[in-house]
């Protein structure tokens, strides 16, 4: 049971180039699979940390491990939607170019202040992650943006604002924070509790 939460951390891994290769090689034909794909990553992203913390494996490495494992992979939708849908993805530029900048100032402050990745898994960053399946599901299976793409932009916008201030709060480096509010309780020295929605 213990390696189980590693192999899934695994195969969300793997299924990220074969999610571009599908895209690239197969097109719109493959849009219902690599949907397919998307949602059993998603399982794995749900039942990895489960599974962790029932077996007592949850480190910082194995969370360390996970956080990057899903960059990877929502960036491998990213990709395969613009292999699918160049033109849709061209026109909404400016949101997913705010979002790589967002993202980038999260690592980049978190490696200045601690010399290490962020690993929050912060509520509002597993609610845009939600986000993010509504909108590749309507990007991918259905060659749209609307709503479901302007509301991951919008969740993206403040959950990386809140990761940012939890960078800027923490007093040292540590995992699983659920949000900026609970990064001041530690910063003054209380207590904190872990706040667990799924991952």
């Amino acid at each position: 049971m213990k390696i189980i939460p590693y192999i899934l951390i695994a195969t969300r891994f793997l299924l990220a180039p074969i999610i571009i290769i599908l895209a690239y090689f197969k097109g719109s034909e493959s849009r219902f699979l690599i949907l397919s794909l998307m949602y059993l990553g998603l399982i794995t992203d749900v039942f990895d940390g489960i599974i962790a913390r029932k077996v007592g494996v949850s480190s910082e490495k194995l969370r360390r491990m996970d956080s990057q494992t899903d960059l990877v992979f929502w960036l491998s939708l990213g990709c395969a939607s613009y292999f699918l849908h160049p033109e849709l993805i061209k026109s909404e530029w400016e949101g997913i170019v705010l979002i790589f900048v967002m993202e980038a100032f999260c690592y980049l402050i978190s490696f200045l202040k601690f010399g290490k990745e962020t690993c929050t898994h912060a509520f509002l960053s597993k609610m845009w992650g939600l986000s993010l399946l509504i909108a590749f599901t309507y990007l991918i299976g259905f060659q749209q943006a609307g709503w479901a793409f302007y509301l991951a932009i919008g969740l993206g916008l403040i959950s990386h604002m809140d990761v940012i201030l939890i960078v800027l709060l923490l007093p040292k480096w540590q995992y699983d924070v659920p949000s900026s509010y609970h990064a001041w309780r530690i910063r003054n020295g209380r207590s904190r509790k872990k706040t667990v929605f799924f991952n």
